[in-house]
């Protein structure tokens, strides 16, 4: 141990310290998502003014018996930076917190539910227990034959299983289509130049059509193709330059100028990257004769010793 070789309480401390930040992390998600449930950024947003915690607590559905508990539900949600704390004028200064009240932040902001690039389906959606269960047994992947750990949990692969259970299939494309939402605006108003001069893009891997459909609006002489498996695109009706097509990407991809990827690679592994890249090649002309491959992606940059992960366009 630390201490038996004479190293400083300290550093023993610290390495607790450490590793109760990773055991105790899931609590911020877990919160966030309880915030979310409960409506508590729109009440907030509603209330139009710092809302104290008497407000807030006699604005949310909850047990009265739990009202002790959302200051502290509140205090991890300020420490993530969700909120912050301004004074406010009471009559009396009686409140529990001392006359201090809850305001948005940026971040929080885009959990709102009518916030146009709102994130909050994606939040829902990617820490509901059908996509964190996997995680409790990725020891018992490593131990077995199962292609993925959601495939151990759930006995299928998750395309499959998201066929044949629309509450997936309906939770993860609203998910990916919030995000994609987001990032489609970035794309449009800072690279646009990417887009120039195609008369035709497919996205690969388009769910609902929410970035295809950005991409039409904003350039109405592209036709654009939203590709992805068929119970995905099966009732989906396109616009006079957009249309849904039905297929497999490791089989066969539309044929267009570019191929958009958004968010699709890191899904996969390197064969199976390879294999979705040869279809691509296929899909468009050669790069002396305007043909594009757009991918937009997780990326892994080391900075000051940091692994942040963010995405690219590439």
């Amino acid at each position: 141990m630390a201490l038996q070789n004479g190293e400083l309480s300290k550093e023993l401390l610290d390495s607790q310290a450490h590793i109760w930040n990773h055991i105790f992390s899931f609590i911020n998600s877990m919160s966030l998502k309880c915030a979310i449930q409960l409506q508590i950024p729109d009440i907030i947003h509603r209330h139009g003014a710092p809302m104290l915690l008497s407000e807030l607590v006699e604005a949310l559905a909850i047990n009265q018996e739990r009202t002790p508990f959302v200051y502290r539900l509140m205090r991890i949600l300020v420490h993530s930076g969700f909120f912050v704390k301004q004074s406010v004028s009471t009559p009396g200064g009686n409140d529990e917190e001392g006359g201090e009240g809850y305001l948005l932040t940026p971040v929080s902001r885009l959990l709102l539910k009518e916030e146009p690039l709102s994130v909050r389906p994606l939040l829902l959606a990617m820490l509901d227990p059908m996509l964190m269960d996997p995680w409790q047994h990725l020891s018992k992947w490593f131990q077995n034959d199962d292609v993925t750990p959601f495939h151990t949990t759930h006995g299928k692969m998750f395309w499959d299983l998201a066929g044949q259970e629309p509450k997936l299939n309906q939770f993860f494309n609203e998910g990916m289509a919030s995000d994609a939402r987001l990032v489609t605006s970035v794309i449009l108003k800072d690279c646009r130049g990417i887009f120039e001069g195609l008369d035709s893009i497919v996205d690969v891997g388009g769910s609902s059509g929410t970035v295809a459909e950005a991409i039409a609006k904003a350039f109405p002489n592209i036709r654009c193709i939203s590709f992805d498996l068929p119970h995905v695109v099966d009732g989906l009706v396109g616009s006079n330059n957009l249309t849904f097509v039905g297929g497999d990407m490791f089989e066969a991809i539309p044929r267009a100028d570019a191929v958009l990827l958004n968010w699709i690679l890191h899904d996969w592994s390197d064969e199976e990257c390879m294999k979705i890249l040869k279809q691509c090649r296929k899909a468009i002309p050669s790069k002396e004769n305007g043909g594009k491959l757009i991918i937009m992606d997780m990326v892994v940059k080391a900075e000051k010793g940091v692994r942040k992960m963010g995405k690219a366009l590439l």
